[in-house]
């Protein structure tokens, strides 16, 4: 029988046809596992319950639901060791993560971009599996074997896919970083991991200007001794790219004895066979280098993509994401379901603020992907894509980055469509997916992420320890899941993994989010809890301050720090607020008093800022996320260790020696 829908739905934002959830992947796969197993799940809480009580069904069952593509599968699925740090999955598989993304064949899309308005490309199928074929080809020629590190400072193109297919072909590790990065933020993050080969472009447009990358690329490479090959792919089409950089080759070059490969030798690897590296914000120091296994990317993003977003061949799935950060990853693996990847690069308000909506609409997206604060800034701007666009492809808008606010709901199903799944989600570059987000068969509650997700373990922990439920505290997994990173490079001994999410609390992954679980079994997040204020002794998640001030129209955006007040009293606190008006508007004792009677009218006192205080910019990282931490050292006259992860670290300035912040 199919999945049921909870039966109090009323107030719900948007509640599932009966007919959607009965032919969605989720219910189907609910059905084939009663079958499979002889269990039976009357709603979602059942079904997840089983999941994580049963990991060896839920992970084994998946595995042939997507029809993952292997040498072997093995008979065992995890062997657990001493503690949650040293398990293993599937330990007798071999498998190659390339050869399931290039499983579907044939003359209908894989890759569509867009640079802006200014560069359009399309591949078939059976044009990208033949563009890796070449690419791979080359690689092998070069000398690069499994296990090296591959690198690629690129934006997001076609050329970065097909770069990472054929690395991943191989059994090399691949690992990413945007095109805006300065040379310092690079040799941070590839100087540690030592990549043989580079794969870089000559330049990037945004909102509507071309930026050369040759120059920094030439500093790059000198830093990068290991690098025996840097292949600069052309999007700006510069002339003599390669001049003055030490062993620089075009793509072009570096295939062109390779023009009739057809055929990939896709090496067959271990399970937990490393394939990314990823690395964390970097804005407190030199970067982590989080390595990530080729079977758990797999398994978890089709679980993610297939179950919880019900895409499947046919689908055109957009998200708005830089290779800096994990979800170019994981829209990545969207190929392994047969959805067309819909590629973008640039600034999401070009062309008038309209860029992302035309490129929509003329490509019929399925599934949209983008930030909270996209969002935000689309409702201050007041778009309205439901009125000027078609938006009647679009079945799936994911919102990650920040939490999404009650707002941002409000405004996606008044402007951009009544009918749409929104699927707001939750986990990061440590797990490279969520481990809360949405649901096709599950009402939306606005404000409310929808659920734990499969073979998520995901519980919210108080000061001690212990499960809460409608009460703000720490997230938590109990449990293994196939995405633990293996380890962090250079780390033999695993002393910073450990510290990073089992200091906490003993034999539980502690994320670092600072959240509650709803009453509808839904998850609201308060803020990074390296972030949470403290005034008084009383823990206050800054997304519940964001939430209120950012609905005033003279705020464009925000941010919040606890700053040490008074200074000779060592522990305690006061909230200061940071605020970015619209253009022409200054903050005075007015506007700054409406600011404060707003958040005391719909939180508690404590939320009310000491200070409020007007900055004409606000510093994030290169994926859109507002750097309180950083916010809070240069406020304390502390030195910010890595500026280079920063898109805008010249906004740091302004919030050196405040008179504001002096009594």
């Amino acid at each position: 029988m199919p999945l049921k829908s909870p039966v109090d739905v009323q107030g719900a934002a948007w509640v599932p046809e009966a007919g959607r959830i009965a032919t969605s992947n989720m219910n189907r796969f609910c059905q084939a596992m009663e079958a499979r197993w002889g269990r039976r799940f009357d709603d979602y809480d059942a079904l997840h319950a089983w999941s994580v009580e049963h990991l060896d069904e839920f992970w084994n069952g998946l595995w042939d639901f997507a029809g993952i593509v292997a040498q072997s599968k093995g008979e065992r699925v995890l062997e657990q060791g001493a503690t949650m740090e040293s398990v293993r999955w599937f330990p007798d598989a071999r498998l190659n993560f390339a050869e399931n993304l290039l499983r579907f064949r044939g003359d209908a899309d894989a890759l569509v971009f867009w640079g802006e308005d200014k560069v359009k490309r399309r591949l078939s199928r059976d044009e990208l599996y033949a563009a890796v074929a070449r690419v791979a080809a080359a690689l092998r020629a070069r000398g690069v074997k499994t296990g090296d590190r591959v690198a690629a400072y690129m934006p997001n193109s076609p050329d970065t896919i097909i770069a990472m297919l054929a690395a991943a072909s191989i059994g090399a590790i691949f690992s990413s970083a945007s095109p805006d990065f300065g040379p310092q933020g690079i040799v941070d993050r590839f100087g540690q991991i030592e990549p043989v080969v580079l794969f870089a472009t000559d330049g990037y447009h945004y909102n509507g200007k071309s930026h050369s990358c040759l120059g920094k690329l030439r500093e790059i490479a000198e830093q990068l001794p290991t690098v025996h090959t840097v292949v600069i792919c052309p999007y700006l089409d510069l002339a003599d790219p390669t001049a003055g950089i030490r062993a620089a080759v075009t793509l072009d070059e570096l295939t062109a004895e390779y023009a009739t490969a057809s055929d990939i030798r896709f090496e067959q690897l271990p399970f937990d066979h490393p394939l990314y590296i990823v690395f964390s914000s970097g804005t407190t120091g030199v970067p982590k280098c989080i390595v990530h296994r080729a079977g758990g990317a797999l398994t978890l993003h089709l679980k993610e993509h297939q179950l919880h977003g019900n895409l499947c061949d046919g689908s055109r799935l957009f998200y708005f994401a830089t290779c800096s950060w994990v979800m170019w990853n994981w829209l990545a693996s969207g190929l392994a379901s047969g959805a067309a990847l819909m590629l973008y690069d640039g600034s999401p308000f070009a062309a008038d603020n309209h860029i992302l909506f035309d490129y929509m609409q003329a490509e019929r997206f399925t599934h949209f992907g983008t930030s909270a604060k996209f969002i935000e800034a689309c409702a201050k701007l007041g778009l309205e894509p439901g009125r000027t666009h078609e938006t009647g492809s679009v079945e799936v808008l994911y919102s990650t980055g920040s939490p999404l606010m009650v707002e941002g709901y409000d405004y996606i199903y008044r402007a951009f469509k009544r009918d749409v799944h929104v699927a707001s989600i939750s986990g990061g570059t440590d797990l490279l997916g969520a481990f809360v987000g949405g649901n096709p068969v599950l009402p939306v509650w606005v404000g409310e992420i929808q659920c734990k997700q499969l073979g998520m373990a995901v519980d919210v922990f108080d000061e001690e320890g212990r499960p809460v439920t409608e009460r703000k505290g720490e997230l938590v997994c109990t449990r293994p899941f196939t995405t633990q990173p293996l380890y962090f490079w250079a780390d033999p001994e695993g002393r910073k993994y450990h510290e990073a999410y089992f200091g906490r609390f003993p034999g539980v992954w502690c994320h670092g989010d600072f959240c509650e679980e709803t009453a509808h079994g839904g998850f609201i997040v308060h803020g990074r809890s390296d972030a949470t204020l403290n005034p008084g002794g009383v823990r206050i998640g800054t997304a519940e301050i964001y939430r209120q001030v950012e609905q005033l129209e003279e705020v464009m955006e925000s941010a919040v720090i606890g700053q040490n007040w008074p200074p000779e009293k060592q522990g305690d606190v006061r909230v200061v607020l940071f605020v970015r008006l619209r253009e022409g508007i200054a903050l005075d004792e007015t506007l700054a008093d409406r600011i404060r009677r707003q958040i005391r009218d719909n939180t508690t006192p404590r939320h009310v800022p000491a200070r409020v205080v007007q900055v004409p910019d606000i510093p994030r990282t290169k994926s859109g996320k507002i750097v309180e931490l950083a916010i809070r050292q240069v406020v304390h006259g502390e030195p910010v260790k890595n500026t280079g992860a920063l898109a805008n670290p010249e906004a740091l300035e302004h919030f050196r020696e405040r008179a504001e912040l002096q009594s």
